[in-house]
Parts: C-alpha cells; sequence; structure tokens
C-alpha cells in the first residue's frame, strides 16, 4: 500500500467535511536535484542467507535514490504551519510498512495522530522492527516468520523518527507523526499532490534524510480554490 493513496483519502475526506469543495484546493509539484549523479552504494546482506536469496540484482541503499527524470525518490512534502487548528477526520486505512526482501517499504511515510500503523513481515525470515521514537512511545518488537503483522497508534505529533531492525543494520525508514492529512512523499517520479487544504497561505516544507548534504527547503505558498503548484530544487555537488 501506497502512502500517498492514504494521504489522499484522508485529505478528501477532510475537504468534504469543509463542505464546499471551492473552498478547498490542490498543491502539486516536483522535487528536482541539481549536480552530480550520486554514487549508488550496495547494500552487502552476505549476513543473511535468507535476505540474500530474495534478491536476483545488486540491491542498492535508499538514502539517495534519483530517478531517470532528474528527480528525487523519497522527498517528505507537509505543509509545516498555516493549518486550521482544528480536528481532522483520521483515516480508516492504516498505514502499512512492510518487511519485504529484507528492505522497509514504504522508506519514509506519513501517519496521522490516531491512524493505525500497521508493520507487516512479507519476508517469512526473523526480524525485530524498533522505532526510535522520542515523543511517542518507543516500540521494539521480535517478529519472528510466524509473526506476521504488529500494530501501533501514536497519539502525538513528531517529526521524522527512524524505526529500523535490530537482526538487519542496514534496513531503516523514517516516520513523520502529524494531526493533518497534508502531506505526501515523492515516488518513482519525483513528484507530490496534497489535497483538500483550504483557502490559505502556508508553509511547506521538502524534507530529505540526507541531512550532511540536503538541508530542507521551504516555501509559501496561497490556496485560493483552486490548484497551485511549487517545485523544490535540492543540490547536490557540482
Amino acid at each position: 500500500m501506497h502512502i500517498r493513496s492514504i494521504s489522499t483519502a484522508a485529505a478528501v475526506t477532510a475537504a468534504l467535511v469543509l463542505g464546499s469543495s471551492s473552498l478547498a484546493g490542490t498543491l502539486t509539484g516536483s522535487v528536482k536535484y541539481e549536480g552530480r549523479e550520486p554514487p549508488k552504494r550496495p547494500i552487502k546482506m552476505e549476513a543473511d542467507e535468507g535476505c540474500m536469496k530474495k534478491h536476483a540484482e545488486p540491491v542498492y541503499s535508499e538514502t539517495v535514490v534519483l530517478n531517470g527524470n532528474g528527480t528525487l525518490r523519497n522527498v517528505f512534502v507537509y505543509v509545516k504551519s498555516g493549518v486550521p487548528d482544528k480536528p481532522w477526520p483520521v483515516p480508516s486505512q492504516p498505514v502499512v510498512m512492510d518487511q519485504k526482501g529484507c528492505q522497509y517499504s514504504p522508506h519514509v511515510m506519513g501517519v496521522q495522530v490516531g491512524q493505525k500503523f500497521v508493520v507487516r513481515n512479507s519476508d517469512g525470515l526473523l526480524h525485530n522492527v524498533h522505532s526510535l521514537s522520542k515523543v511517542n512511545s518507543s516500540f521494539n518488537k521480535a517478529m519472528p516468520a510466524t509473526v506476521t503483522e504488529a500494530e501501533y497508534t501514536f497519539d502525538k505529533e513528531e517529526f521524522m523518527f527512524k524505526v529500523k531492525c535490530d537482526v538487519h543494520p542496514w534496513m531503516g525508514a523514517w516516520v513523520t507523526v502529524l494531526k493533518h492529512p497534508f502531506f505526501a512523499v515523492t515516488g518513482d517520479t519525483g513528484t507530490f499532490k496534497i489535497d483538500g487544504l483550504p483557502d490559505g497561505t502556508y508553509t511547506v516544507e521538502a524534507w530529505h534524510e540526507y541531512t550532511q548534504g540536503f538541508q530542507p527547503q521551504t516555501a509559501q505558498v496561497t490556496i485560493k480554490g483552486g490548484a497551485t503548484t511549487h517545485d523544490f530544487v535540492f543540490q547536490g555537488p557540482k
């Protein structure tokens, strides 16, 4: 399940609550990369034969993934400020993070406060899912082959904490918990879409996990009963 489809469903619900589509707009855009193409770093899975058998081709780190069209994958784009301070409907659908091929999928995701967060184990291997959350209660759960699913919820907002596997040190994902549904994650086209935004002016931020090279990018955008576009650009080495 892709996090974007969950976010969009939540945003559409929020738009319906507003009572009129004319009061809600859409923010779209892309996250471009300028600079030298980053080297691909292979993941060494030799320590677990079961993991190696799940891949016929080399597997590369997801820290920086550059798409063929010059955009970045796994960028979290969200409304940082300006959202009305009100209760926003919590999606009935869970956010699902799968352990598949000894990697987490998706790699970056957003969850609303109170929304179900489901961790699956599709590998049939031993994993140990460990959240490094500090505001929310952390969890640290062994998931052997017989444990295929675990469920959690977060009751507080918290920006970007890591989830890791204590069995396979290369496995890592990033999670943000927000009160509202106005967020998206770029995929293999490097684009994002945030639906259901009420009319207003917002601060929007694009975050990437490679904090040693990429600083978060922010922009002011205004929504007024329609669609607005803004592109972000991350600068790499020349």
